[in-house]
């Protein structure tokens, strides 16, 4: 053990230790409380942090209770945040990482992929890639679909639960590295009250946004009450689609997209082509949701909440941009569209067997996502590196323009149902038990268009496609689980064990490749039944794999005081295998994290301050690594171990009446213990022994050596994130006003775990970034202003390149293009925004 190394582990522990004995020094310096000076004309406020409840045990607790590393985001906090979206609380969360987009292409809200806890391989996600390694809920219900999960509106939020760590137990397959949970506020029958905002806000070399919300509760009598909850947000564009043309070096044909030129008119095989228009600002987006909720009280023991919640995002553009174009700035030549629409309706039953508390909970998701995209970079940069040009022809046999555009459609239903039982929280030996199913369905279209492609290379039925993806996915999810625990000395000492016994299914069918024409191995040509599958020609595969097994977990828990406790655990979780979108590969096993935990959750000075954190051991197995292959298809093979150490903490002070600090921080570091050789064995076990000279068992190629060797530094994950949070109050007369400033930095990260790929694409830079806030309320109303990104930081979130990393990233190739063309994807620029809100 290296002595950097020991130094990570030994801080937590050193500080655990140095907490418990300054313990006594700080309660003698805070001493008895003061008597009130009567002479005073006014008397000191109360300087203590509020308590605040959360239920990521599945029961309702205090948070300074749960031994579980957690953050969470309070309604108050979200507010002056001016969170409303997914990117707008993630830089608060130390834990959580992420990456835009899916296939190579950034694609914009609602095409993310969430990591926690530096568990990310950074490699390349689409629609037919793993399950996600963090589970995202709404309430009770799952909301996370494989290209990412919902992006919901934040607002009427009561607040975010985010658990750091494997949640096996309690959660299953869907939270490996951890679970965040999004809390709506719920109707209430004790009394009538609404809201609304309304907000506007301008973007640094952008456009002008406006966000319009209203909440409506409405008692119906003393037993029932529904809310009803809207909004309507415009978010500015600030990617240009700067004017340009492309040459094509085989056939000679430019295409340009230079304002006022059209697709219609020219020739497909023409010496130069208009196929779009240059525009600035062209990524905005529109949201439109609602959410309807009911709560009736059936008895003193038994309620149902039946809800109903939908939103449609419609998007344009690229989010993210091209350096070698400019700042902010791409050149793309076809339309670039997103409509992505959903609705979810919930039915939550709550009640009592005895002095048990029984919750059943039921969701039924429903997800359409349509999409145009340009994918003319994979045509120009084959025909460059290979000549693939000369293979796109139309009816005459004439060359035609090889760029690509793609027009897809994914439509996801999930369902599912979780029954389960709560012992009353003050016996000693308490238990959570229940039982949980899960049915996903996704409906897969991809189509690639080539303008003018010949009928014979064409996909039949399909007028100018070069390749399809007509494929259905069935994920299926049944599980038994259970926590039991037991007060060893009641108040003081208390253990915790765990476990989830599970089943779990992938099946993956349909139709993917080439017409007839265009290959001799792939699509058409790999038939294995004459009959049309859906639209598609044929179906070329057919594949299912089942997995069953079991998580544990184990807690021990000791209270040293009403406000101070640490906690060891160990727990478990997993990520199920599955099927190749590419079927003639072999399938993917299922990979597991063992997470080894110490944590603290302290108060002090009366609750005027308190201080949580946690350090940890995690062993990553087998773990999923989805590359970008041959023909632009994901995928996905089990690659080796990864060991990620690591600590995470929270200190919030009430420094006084008028002044909270908030900081949150995390270091990790996140590495390799075995070879990343790239291939596996016969049965898909990945193989770690690769030294140069040797023989991929796969293909008999020579190897140079490991594409990644044992000690290289995982992904996306900075060894350093945190932030700092201060907020002032103060009276106006008698207005109440606040100021505030956040602070947020992230360290450097690298893109991807390959080192070739890595060196090509660039590493992310750190950056810090400020956001500053003041408001004032008087009575009901409240009006408040903000500049996120004072200093309009270029804030890199993630990098890609449209097809394989060693093609379109492929440096010294393009005179244009020396270093690639290697998109990045940035966080806001500089926002400057006004918000009034009133309350009734």
């Amino acid at each position: 053990m290296n002595a950097r190394r020991a130094t990570l582990i030994r801080l937590p522990l050193a500080a655990a230790i140095c907490l418990a004995m300054a313990a006594p020094a700080m309660a003698q310096d805070t001493g008895q409380p003061t008597p009130p000076d009567t002479t005073s004309s006014t008397k000191q406020k109360a300087t203590t942090l509020s308590v605040v409840t959360v239920t990521a045990q599945k029961r309702t607790e205090n948070l300074q209770k749960v031994p579980i590393s957690m953050d969470v985001l309070a309604t108050d906090q979200l507010e002056a945040l001016h969170v409303k979206s997914f990117d707008d609380y993630v830089k608060y969360l130390p834990s959580v990482t992420f990456q835009q987009g899916g296939g190579g292409i950034a694609t914009g809200p609602g095409f993310v992929s969430i990591y926690m806890r530096g568990v990310t391989s950074g490699g390349n996600t689409n629609h037919s890639g793993s399950q996600p390694s963090v589970g995202v809920y709404l309430d009770d219900q799952p909301v996370t679909t494989i290209q990412g999960p919902l992006d919901i509106h934040m607002y009427d939020i009561a607040r975010i639960e985010v658990l750091a760590g494997p949640q096996g137990t309690l959660y299953g397959a869907s939270a490996e590295a951890g679970a965040l949970r999004i809390i709506t506020n719920k109707p209430d029958p004790s009394g009538y009250a609404a809201s609304y905002s309304l907000g506007v806000d301008t973007l640094a070399h952008g456009g002008i946004g406006y966000t319009g919300e209203g909440m409506l509760n409405l008692p119906i009598n003393s037993t029932a009450a529904i809310r009803l909850v809207g909004w309507r947000e415009h978010d500015a564009g600030y990617i240009d689609n700067k004017a340009g043309s492309r040459t094509f070096p085989t056939s000679g044909i430019t295409i340009s997209n230079a304002p006022g030129c059209t697709a219609s008119g020219s020739s497909p095989s023409s010496a130069s082509q208009c196929v779009g228009h240059a525009k600035d600002n062209y990524n905005d987006a529109n949201i439109t949701g609602a959410r309807a909720a009911l709560k009736v009280d059936l008895d003193d023991n038994w309620s149902i909440t039946p809800m109903l919640m939908g939103q449609q995002t419609i998007s344009h553009g690229n989010f993210a941009s091209d350096p070698a174009v400019g700042d902010l700035a791409v050149t793309h030549f076809y339309p670039e569209r997103v409509n992505d629409r959903w609705w979810q309706g919930a039915l939550t039953v709550q009640g009592k067997i005895g002095n048990f508390d029984l919750t059943y909970a039921y969701a039924h998701l429903k997800r359409n996502q349509e999409e145009q995209t340009d994918y003319s970079d994979y045509g120009f940069w084959y025909d460059a590196l290979y000549g693939s040009g000369a293979s796109f022809y139309d009816n005459n046999g004439a060359l035609v323009n090889p760029s690509q555009h793609i027009s897809d459609r994914d439509g996801y239903t999930n369902s599912s149902h979780e029954l389960r039982l709560v012992s009353p929280a003050d016996d000693r030996l308490r238990l959570v038990a229940g039982a949980f199913w899960q049915k996903q369905k996704h409906d897969i279209m991809q189509n690639y268009q080539v303008d003018g492609l010949a009928d014979a290379l064409s996909v039949s039925g399909w007028n100018d496609t070069i390749w399809l993806t007509r494929q259905m996915r069935y994920d299926r999810d049944e599980a038994l689980f259970g926590e039991l625990s037991w007060d060893f000395i009641p108040d003081v000492l208390t253990g915790t064990i765990g476990e989830r016994y599970y089943r779990t299914s992938n099946q993956l069918y349909g139709y993917f490749g080439y017409g007839a024409g265009f290959s001799s191995s792939q699509g058409e040509a790999a038939c294995v039944s004459p009959d049309p599958f859906m639209g598609a020609p044929c179906l070329d595969f057919n594949k299912k794999v089942k997995e069953s097994g079991n998580l544990t977990k184990f807690n021990l828990t000791w209270n040293i005081s009403d406000t101070k406790m640490i906690y060891a655990t160990r727990s478990e979780g997993f990520r199920p295998g599955g099927v190749n979108r590419r079927g003639t590969l072999l399938p993917y096993h299922a990979d597991f994290l063992i997470n080894q935990e110490l944590g603290w959750k302290t108060s002090w000075l009366d609750n005027r301050v308190s201080f949580n954190g946690a350090v940890f051991r995690e062993t990553w197995n087998d773990f999923q690594f989805p590359i970008l292959g041959a023909n632009g298809l994901t995928e996905i093979k089990n690659a080796n171990s990864a060991r990620i150490e690591g600590l995470e903490s929270q200190l919030n002070w009430q420094a006084s009446y008028n002044l909270q600090l908030t900081a949150g921080w995390a270091m990790y570091r996140a590495r390799l213990t075995a070879n990343y050789c790239g291939f596996t064995d016969a049965s898909g076990r990945p193989i770690t022994d690769c030294p140069p000279g040797s023989l991929n068992p796969q293909d008999g190629s020579v190897v140079s050596g490991p594409l990644a060797p044992k000690g290289t530094q995982l992904p996306i994950t900075p060894k350093f994130k945190g932030n700092l949070i201060a907020h002032y109050s103060f009276n106006i007369g008698d207005s109440d006003a606040f100021v505030q400033a956040a602070l947020v930095h992230v360290g450097k990260r690298t893109t991807d775990l390959r080192l070739s790929e890595r060196a090509l694409l660039g590493d992310l830079p750190a950056y810090t970034t400020l956001d500053l806030s003041a408001g004032v309320q008087k009575g009901s109303w409240s009006a408040d202003v903000y500049i996120n990104n004072a200093f309009d930081k270029r804030s890199a979130q993630y990098k890609y390149t449209e097809c394989g990393v060693d093609v379109c990233g492929a440096h010294g190739v393009v005179t244009s293009y020396p270093n690639g063309q290697v998109y990045t994807g940035y966080s806001l620029p500089r926002t400057i925004g006004i918000r009034f809100k009133q309350e009734f």
